[in-house]
Order: C-alpha cells, then sequence, then structure tokens
C-alpha cells in the first residue's frame, strides 16, 4: 500500500476455500483503506487463488503463501511482522465474530494496549452454542491456564485480538508457539511486559469446518507447560 494504514488486520487460513471469499469481502466492506493480510498457511486447495481473484476489488488486501503448514501461531506471526498499521490484529477465517464487532475493538485501543474478544461476558451474545463437549473441554482448558499463568481472563482462546503495535513489536521475537495455544503465549507475555489488556464482549456464533480439533488439546497443554517451565 503506498500510504501507511492504520489498522491492519491478519487473517491466518489454512484450507478455508469453502469460506474465505465471504470473509475476506465482509472484512473489507468494514475496514476500507486498512491493510488486510490473508496468510496461507500449507494450504493444499484453492484457498490463495480465490483471495489472489479478490485483490482486483479489494487492493487492500496482501497476501503471504507459505506452502508448508506453520500452524495457526505461526502464520499470525508472520502476519504480524509483515503488519505496517499502528494498530495490529487477527481474525480466525471462520466468520464467527461480526467484521462490526471487530471495527469497534480496534476502536477500544484507545483506553488499553490490547483487546480480546470474549464470549463469556454478561453482554456477550452466543447465537449458535458450540457442542457440548467443545464447552466443557474449554472451561477445563482456562482452568489450566488460570494455574500455569496466572491469566484472569474469562476466554483466552476466541479468535479475535486487536493491539497496538509497539507492544506486538516487544514481544514478537519471544514468541514461541506456533499452534493452537499461541493466544495463551501471547496474553502472557504482554502481561508480563505490563501491558493492558482488556476482554470485549461480542456477538459470536460457532461455525462448523474449524481446523481446531480435540485432539489438538494434549498437544497444546505440553507445549504450553514447556513454554512456563522454561521461561
Amino acid at each position: 500500500m503506498s500510504d501507511s494504514p492504520d489498522i491492519s488486520l491478519v487473517i491466518p487460513a489454512y484450507n478455508e476455500e469453502s469460506r474465505i471469499e465471504s470473509v475476506v469481502r465482509n472484512i473489507c466492506d468494514q475496514f476500507p483503506k486498512q491493510e488486510i493480510i490473508v496468510v496461507c498457511n500449507g494450504c493444499i486447495d484453492n484457498t490463495y487463488n480465490i483471495v489472489n481473484a479478490l485483490r482486483i476489488r479489494y487492493p487492500q488486501v496482501t497476501i503471504l503463501n507459505f506452502p508448508q503448514k506453520l500452524g495457526k501461531g505461526g502464520a499470525i506471526i508472520k502476519g504480524f511482522k509483515a503488519a505496517n498499521g499502528e494498530s495490529i490484529g487477527f481474525a480466525d477465517a471462520d466468520d464467527s465474530v461480526d467484521p462490526g464487532d471487530i471495527r469497534d475493538m480496534f476502536t477500544a485501543l484507545n483506553d488499553a494496549d490490547g483487546v480480546i474478544a470474549s464470549r463469556r461476558m454478561s453482554e456477550s451474545i452466543i447465537t449458535v452454542k458450540q457442542p457440548i463437549l467443545r464447552r466443557f473441554s474449554s472451561r477445563v482448558f482456562n482452568i489450566i491456564v488460570r494455574a500455569l499463568f496466572g491469566l484472569n481472563f474469562r476466554d483466552t482462546q476466541c479468535g479475535v485480538k486487536v493491539f497496538q503495535k509497539e507492544v506486538i513489536k516487544d514481544v514478537l521475537d519471544s514468541l514461541s508457539a506456533t499452534g493452537f495455544e499461541f493466544d495463551v503465549e501471547l496474553l502472557w507475555r504482554l502481561e508480563k511486559k505490563g501491558c493492558r489488556i482488556v476482554e470485549f464482549p461480542v456477538v459470536w456464533k460457532h461455525v462448523e469446518g474449524s481446523t481446531f480439533h480435540l485432539t489438538n488439546a494434549p498437544e497444546m497443554l505440553l507445549s504450553l507447560l514447556k513454554i512456563r517451565l522454561s521461561k
């Protein structure tokens, strides 16, 4: 982009051909003239070609294409390093959070170093609930995270988070988590730096087709345990 944008939003994408077009269109319409970075993370489907075609209508879209699978966290890190905005964030490629709420989260950065979407605040609205097993495992995961890292957030895993660029720059090189546990390490390192991170209530819906599966949980917990014990 010829002029530096105020906002950069990273969308990690792994084999998202069935929904990436609507996700990118909705976000670009909500964020005109801002930088949207789609990170194709080891895609073997048509995700890259779909996003590339959208760039004719939405020139603010940048594509980073990696043939190897980086993991959600690895893809976000690559996107953050390429971001030019003064405020940067990421959103999962599942359209679970309305782009209007994402816009409002960036506005809320006027009073914080970071703003994270939460499904568990009293003002949050869940229009389509997760399956009960996913809800239960999410609660258990949150309890473990609180015990290991002392994080008091109600919801560390909701897929939208936005930050002041300078605080991300301060911790980016220290991040080691590349999977779904990335969110926890990022929040932990920011809190250790004294950053003010606030939760933000959103309208959220469960969307089928997530690349996260409950079988990822043991690997996530092992990675977090290693991070906690090694630092």
